[in-house]
């Protein structure tokens, strides 16, 4: 199966390459900036300025005015202007924000280089006007190098590599349907009984982030000690991405080695964050990264998502599927599910039965099965839930 596959590694880069990066970065910010003032120039002008015309306009005048691009890749000052026209382009169908300058050490250092000029060997990246720079590991995937993008976190380079690659995923035949709730509680809950906590590294974290935003408030702008606490805060938003991502891989992964058909709730995640009371806590959690994992690794191994309409009374309406009850109102205080068919069960596993695309195959676990299966996946979030509440985390 052929796909579009991208692998992002670390960089092990001398003085010399950072400095290198820093200047490509700095030409790829620098024709952004341009094309955006000149693009909104011609458009109040009357004129339809595109990517492309910019394009050409810079390369006529670049070697005269500014003779400091050569310096690094040419990718570095023409991948730009068709970033721009593909914002403006999104912006204009409403999907996007209006396409903004971009300040250094505010916006995000980054610049791409074409597959073309790009070569590998074993942990070795060959980079345009630079030579080889050494990778912390070797490309995981074979196949075309389309793209790469060079970029910046914290103190630390990395390469993402876009490859066009085979994907050998073992393909699902006919595996276990569930549904899947996902919660500020619990990340997901699954209709099989197996539920798997969210790590919460913003919230665990929160007070020392308080306290480094606090110190860097108190220092003088621009000074060393002002640069050394902004770097050292840095790290530890790289750190918080990292624990999350790293969590959200690993359960995605194995709901998609196990599940072949998932329903899931289209939520409208940008809404939820509008409410001031959980949008950090819905933030920590990473709800549309769950799903956007979730979406590909299944298309790869041939499963298939089933998504319900946002509106679909999951935690209202009764799972047993002989009631077809459903309660008006039910408050977020009320985490055990009652109905008058004397069905008693926890509010997320009652919400994943209903979200269970094939709701005629209902199974749960059982103690042993998930002891077995948690000891396979080697993860530490799996948990035991049943109708009389939550039991025990199985032992990993």
């Amino acid at each position: 199966m052929k796909a579009q596959v991208a692998h992002k590694i670390e960089l092990k880069a001398n003085q010399t390459q950072k400095t290198y990066f820093r200047k490509a970065c700095g030409v790829s910010r620098f024709a952004w900036n341009w094309g955006l003032a000149h693009w909104v120039k011609q458009y109040e002008e009357g004129h339809r300025p595109s990517g492309m015309s910019l394009k050409k306009e810079f390369n006529q005048i670049k070697r005269a005015q500014f003779p400091w691009t050569y310096e690094v890749t040419k990718y570095a000052s023409q991948q730009p202007f068709l970033d721009l026209q593909d914002a403006w382009s999104r912006f204009f169908k409403k999907q996007a924000e209006r396409p903004k300058f971009k300040k250094k050490g505010k916006s995000r250092d980054s610049f791409y280089v074409g597959g073309d000029q790009i070569k590998f060997d074993e942990r070795r990246i060959w980079i345009p006007n630079l030579g080889w720079v050494r990778t912390r590991e070797k490309l995981r995937f074979k196949g075309k190098i389309n793209s790469v993008v060079v970029s910046r976190t914290a103190d630390r380079w990395f390469v993402s590599v876009q490859v066009e690659a085979d994907i050998l995923v073992p393909q699902h035949e006919k595996q276990m349907p569930t549904g899947i709730d996902v919660g500020i509680i619990h990340l997901a809950t699954l209709s099989t009984g197996i539920i798997f906590e969210a790590p919460k590294p913003l919230k665990k974290l929160l007070r020392k982030l308080k306290r480094m935003n606090r110190e860097l408030s108190k220092m003088q702008k621009g000074s060393h000690r002002f640069e050394k606490q902004k770097l050292k805060l840095a790290r530890l938003h790289a750190r918080i991405a990292n624990i999350r991502r790293d969590h959200l891989n690993k359960i995605t992964t194995w709901i998609a080695d196990h599940h072949s058909d998932i329903g899931l709730e289209d939520l409208n995640v940008q809404g939820m964050m509008k409410n001031r009371k959980l949008s950090r806590a819905i933030a920590d959690l990473g709800f549309y990264e769950f799903k956007r994992q979730l979406t590909y690794k299944l298309s790869w191994r041939g499963g298939k998502i089933h998504l319900f309409d946002r509106f679909y009374p999951s935690s209202k309406k009764c799972s047993n599927p002989d009631c077809e009850r459903s309660k008006e109102e039910l408050s977020l205080s009320e985490r055990t599910y009652s109905c008058e068919c004397g069905l008693t069960i926890d509010r997320d596993l009652n919400a994943a039965r209903n979200l269970n695309p094939i709701p005629k195959v209902i199974r749960e676990y059982t103690p042993g099965e998930m002891t077995a299966l948690g000891k396979q996946a080697g993860l530490v979030f799996l948990t035991s839930i049943g109708e009389s509440g939550i039991q025990p985390k199985v032992a990993c």
